[in-house]
């Protein structure tokens, strides 16, 4: 067995336990443990935002009629706000585990794939000396994160799969094979199919093909590219989807406040906006800073796939007017880390990463306990 077997053999179970440690105290459902209360049990997994909104798209397909029947209070295109990727999942697997379990199975997997296609990217192009120390890092940073692949969430899907149509893409660049880029394109596909903000793959990508394009004076380099265009054309694909569940093409825009973007930038640091009310809001300056300087850190390395990436996804973010910005930039923290790859597999970082590991478990216990959907009945659902 070559040590890349190893370590993704490794880096799987490491994800499992580091997930069975999330779950332990609400399976125990333990009434107090660090003054957390964890009595609600393995309901609170469950019922975690946004995990049962794809379940409610499994069992309907933005069916209105079938969405009513549901006892869920929201209108029935609220939902058109959440892409049919990871329902699409949930709903393969639903009939040998039911739709919860499977909500949690596909996660969890996702997450697995996630942390190998990093694994990938970092060794394969040498991104950094300490591939398998940096993929560990990165199944506990940022902390958001561990929140979000210990429930149901659409990230780990998204996340796996942007990682992957950049490596491919890159992949691409430096070998000109075909099959590089018809990969790159169908994981671009997937990754719009799964999330909104997949359209900023193309947008990012597209900037560096035409930048490259323009200093190359070649028009043939730019045309190279073109199964990229699955990812805009996936976008339509839904909206005509829409069309016919909503008879409304653009019910993505219409399903109430859960579009967040607005004018001017910055929108977030304003407490009057809805999804905000809050002056609590340092911690947000602090993950831009970290943000932009990664993405310029990443440009310094001449990574300019990755830096065009996080810079064009942190400014369409820095319209977003949403407390929870961390989880909105989730699919940046992998090339992130990989900017300060340096200092997070140094002999210093590692001195501290133990005193973090219990800071991060806390947050997330605490931010799980309450980061609850008000459904007290959760057998409609599965």
């Amino acid at each position: 067995m070559n040590k890349t077997t190893k370590d993704l053999i490794f880096l799987a179970v490491f994800t499992l336990i580091i997930t069975l440690l999330i779950w332990l105290p609400h399976v125990l459902a333990i009434p107090s443990f660090w003054g957390l209360n964890f009595s609600q049990g393995f309901a609170t997994i469950y019922r975690n935002f946004d995990g049962l909104e794809y379940v409610v798209i499994a069992k309907s397909w933005y069916n209105p009629e079938s969405i009513a029947k549901i006892p869920q209070k929201l209108p029935a295109i609220y939902y058109a706000s959440h892409f049919p990727g990871y329902a699409i999942l949930i709903s393969a697997f639903a009939p040998i585990l039911g739709f919860l379990k499977s909500m949690l199975f596909v996660s969890i997997f996702s997450t697995i794939l996630a942390i190998w296609a990093f694994y990938f990217l970092v060794s394969k192009l040498k991104l950094s000396q300490h591939p398998l120390i940096l993929s560990l890092i990165f199944l506990i940073l940022p902390a958001r994160w561990l929140i979000v692949h210990s429930v149901g969430s659409s990230e780990p899907l998204f996340i796996f799969l942007i990682i992957s149509a950049i490596y491919f893409f890159i992949r691409f660049e430096q070998t000109g094979h075909f099959l590089d880029i018809i990969l790159a394109g169908l994981f671009g596909l997937f990754a719009q199919l799964v999330r909104p903000p997949g359209i900023l793959l193309a947008v990012a990508l597209g900037l560096y093909i035409f930048w490259q394009g323009y200093k190359k004076r070649s028009i043939s380099y730019v045309f190279s590219f073109y199964p990229l265009i699955l990812i805009p054309f996936t976008l339509l694909g839904i909206f005509y989807w829409y069309s016919i569940t909503y008879q409304d093409f653009f019910a993505y825009f219409h399903s109430g406040d859960n579009i967040h973007l607005t004018l001017p930038p910055f929108p977030v640091f304003n407490i009057n906006q809805f999804w905000v009310g809050d002056i609590w809001l340092e911690d947000i300056v602090y993950i831009y800073i970290l943000g932009f300087l990664g993405g310029i850190m990443l440009w310094k390395r001449k990574l300019y796939p990755l830096s065009l990436f996080v810079l064009t996804y942190l400014m369409a973010s820095s319209f977003v007017a949403h407390r929870d910005i961390s989880r909105y930039l989730l699919p940046l923290s992998p090339f992130v880390l990989i900017a300060f790859e340096k200092v997070l597999t140094s002999k210093e970082f590692k001195i501290i990463l133990p005193i973090i590991i219990l800071a991060i478990y806390l947050y997330s216990q605490n931010f799980i306990i309450q980061n609850v959907a008000p459904i007290p009945n959760l057998t409609p659902f599965n």
